[in-house]
């Protein structure tokens, strides 16, 4: 099988790259914006991941988060039944039960938390697993709640093992066991809780412990949002950073953003700083499509590294199957990065396919590439 590249189609990814970066010599201040933006966006995560950076963090995410579920945008079954669970809770005026969280990131497991707690008239406090790292940090987190309050831990997979053992009686009877002394001289005392509720987060449910996971009483799962719905949010956040936007470039943003709000939010802003410099006086379609261009974020949400790994198989390896080493050898790209960072959203889309031989590029693959296949 041979592969030949459509004349009438999008080039290669590389070349795609030079080509903008030439496009946009012809404008200094908007060549200065490029340079600047992106490479502040890829310092420490890609404009298209789905994990927060410092910038979001500390700064931006917590001004566009909504305070209330009618605000929330999305997740309309998980909506339904925490309505269901608030109104009970506080008809026996009783707190929440303990509540797992599990999905991708990016898709408001944090800020379901704080509406929670909102809704509930009660205190959040957030904390990641990583970050209890001794019995003494989970402890002081558990002895400082008050009635009702929330303890909110992302990435809760990752608690180590005394930490996790010491939640259990904490979340079952409201206690904290601890052990003075060591030797034949320990003791363990009890200390009473007041009644809380643990929200869970993780991205990978099946890494709890049995234990662990059977302690909340609810389980829900967080889906990827619809087209609507991102274009909704883009549009709620573009009205909190005072920017006019049309409902076609809202629409385009979502589009571009693999169904996740943090990663539309982010766009927005790259956006939103490309029409400042550009002095346009409002973000739409077009205005949209050539500023996430310059950003290398193409139609499907592929970046350049995306495009590289589609490109190196369907160019070098007729594409596929090909072992997971050899396109990491030729990318030069690390291998689990590529099999954690890259691949999960190109299996999602239908670009690519594992088996037991290896990764196959698909027949949508090579459309969106501007490829074709040429049996002989």
């Amino acid at each position: 099988m041979a592969i030949k590249r459509s004349s009438g189609n999008q080039k290669s990814a590389s070349t795609n790259k030079k080509t903008k970066k030439t496009k946009s010599k012809s404008n200094q201040g908007k060549k200065q914006l490029e340079k600047t933006l992106k490479n502040d966006s890829s310092s420490e995560s890609r404009l298209v991941s789905a994990t927060s950076n410092t910038e979001e963090t500390e700064n931006q995410e917590a001004g566009i988060r909504p305070q209330t579920l009618t605000d929330y945008i999305g997740q309309k079954e998980l909506k339904k039944i925490l309505n269901i669970a608030i109104a009970a809770a506080k008809d026996r005026q009783e707190s929440l039960d303990h509540l797992l969280l599990y999905g991708p990131p990016g898709l408001g497991k944090t800020t379901m938390s704080l509406i929670l707690a909102s809704e509930m008239g009660v205190n959040c406090k957030i904390t990641a697993a990583p970050a209890l790292e001794r019995p003494r940090d989970i402890t002081g987190l558990l002895i400082g709640l008050k009635p009702g309050d929330i303890l909110f831990i992302d990435e809760i997979h990752r608690l180590n093992r005394m930490t996790e053992e010491l939640l259990y009686p904490a979340m079952e009877d409201y206690r904290l066991d601890i052990t003075i002394g060591k030797g034949q001289s320990a003791k363990t005392r009890s200390i009473p809780l007041p009644k809380f509720t643990l929200i869970g987060a993780t991205t990978k449910v099946g890494s709890l412990t049995s234990p662990l996971r059977d302690r909340f009483g609810l389980i829900q799962r967080l889906r990827f949002y619809e087209i609507d719905e991102l274009t909704t949010i883009v549009k709620r956040t573009a009205e909190i950073f005072k920017t006019t936007i049309t409902e076609e470039g809202a629409a385009e943003i979502a589009r571009r953003s693999r169904g996740t709000p943090r990663i539309a939010n982010r766009l927005l802003r790259r956006v939103r700083d490309y029409a400042q410099v550009e002095k346009a006086d409002a973000i739409d379609l077009e205005l949209a499509a050539i500023a996430l261009e310059v950003f290398d974020v193409d139609p499907r949400g592929l970046d350049w590294t995306d495009r590289l790994v589609l490109t190196t198989m369907i160019e070098q390896f007729q594409g596929g199957p090909v072992g997971l080493e050899a396109i990491a050898a030729a990318t030069g790209e690390d291998s689990k990065t590529i099999e954690e960072v890259y691949e999960p959203y190109l299996l999602q889309i239908g670009y690519l396919n594992r088996t037991h031989r290896g990764r196959i590029a698909t027949e949508a693959a090579y459309q969106h590439l501007g490829y074709q296949k040429t049996l002989f």
